[in-house]
């Protein structure tokens, strides 16, 4: 599936990885909702992923628009950056408020 059907619109993300929740394998700390697009299929055989900016408390479900998208250039599981609707972030705040993870590879921003 091509995450850049998702850019400009309007999409519904199970949160498996709570703001505050911790990653099994590396230990750090969620700053921010994290979680996938249901009855998706990304290359690296699961769910679209997806991270949720601009909501301050843990989640279980968000529904939102998905503004841009982390394309991976070093791996195959792009991100989708999803906000509440309205809401907008510039490329350098997605990729600061996403580093927690995204510092492991190298990374761009799509925009619609």
């Amino acid at each position: 599936m091509d995450t850049k059907e998702f850019l400009g619109k309007t999409v519904a993300v199970i949160v498996d990885r709570p703001m505050g929740s911790r990653h099994l394998q590396h230990g750090y700390i969620y700053p921010i909702n994290y979680g996938y697009i249901p009855n998706t299929l990304a290359p690296d055989g699961q769910e679209v992923d997806a991270y949720i900016l601009g909501i301050f408390e843990p989640l279980s479900y968000f529904e939102g628009d998905c503004i841009a998208i982390i394309h991976r250039i070093n791996d195959v599981d792009d991100k989708l950056i999803v906000v509440p609707q309205g809401k907008n972030y510039s490329d350098e705040q997605i990729l600061a408020l996403t580093e927690f993870q995204e510092q492991f590879f190298v990374s761009v921003v799509l925009r619609p």
